[in-house]
């Protein structure tokens, strides 16, 4: 399915690159053929990944606060000097806590909100008015949630989530006259280490909420990704994929 050179020629850019699902986006595109850079705020993580991801094909890193707009103003400009184009945009810088409601702090949800809705909105735009829009072609993949039911135990990013996914189908409209296609992937549990920030009773027996009785794995939101990238996808646009395990058809997920 995904032939070897599939993305030759072509340059990326993956929020959150440098760890997890945006780690294995990277990795899988660097293999297939494609330009790739990665952002986020840490350095040293980008220094780290861009280590291992050299091994795979051309791979530099832009430290970036995506909620920073001036910030993201400067990674648009590094990449059309160094490239003079970019194909493909990966959202996939995020992060959230879990809480009751209740407990939510302003702080905490104004840190969820602008990473998570803001700072991927900002990305957007500004690599759109950069790139897609005067190329009159771009391909957008936003990295959601699964937002199905509700984020029972974090409203906040629930909130946020839910804004990425109507983003996704109003821009999939808007951006359509510009030869732009937008789509999301929301992910279910997956291993990663982005669980290594819940409680181990939040997450201990997660499984068995889940119709396959698993975890997903950070390669199959990969391959979810390189498919909307490649030009199988040239008719999907304005779409979210759910790869669950079925989980958001079944059951009980979170204790209430």
């Amino acid at each position: 399915m995904f032939t070897n050179g599939l993305f030759n020629g072509k340059t990326a850019l993956v929020t959150g690159g440098g760890s997890g699902i945006g780690f294995s986006i990277s990795e899988h595109l660097l293999r297939l053929g494609a330009k790739v850079y990665i952002a986020s705020r840490k350095e040293e993580k980008l220094q780290a990944a861009v280590e291992k991801l050299g091994a795979y094909g051309p791979c530099e890193y832009i430290v970036c606060d995506i909620r920073d707009t001036e910030q993201v103003k400067q990674m648009a400009f590094r990449i059309k000097d160094a490239e003079g184009r970019l194909d493909l945009l990966v959202n996939n810088a995020g992060g959230q806590f879990p809480s009751p409601a209740e407990d939510i702090s302003e702080k905490g949800w104004l840190a969820v909100i602008n990473n998570n809705l803001n700072g991927t909105w900002f990305v957007t735009q500004m690599m759109a008015r950069t790139f897609f829009i005067p190329q009159r072609s771009g391909n957008l993949i936003n990295i959601i949630v699964n937002v199905f039911r509700g984020v029972p135990g974090m409203a906040h990013t629930g909130a946020a989530r839910a804004g990425v996914d109507n983003l996704t189908k109003t821009l999939a409209i808007e951006w359509m006259k510009y030869n732009i296609r937008i789509n999301a992937i929301a992910p279910g549990i997956i291993q990663s280490s982005g669980l290594d920030q819940y409680p181990p009773e939040l997450v201990r027996g997660i499984e068995d909420t889940i119709p396959m009785k698993r975890l997903g794995t950070t390669d199959e939101i990969a391959w979810t990704a390189l498919f909307l990238a490649s030009p199988m996808a040239a008719y999907i646009t304005g779409e979210t994929i759910y790869v669950d395990g079925g989980q958001r058809l079944y059951g009980q997920q979170y204790a209430i």
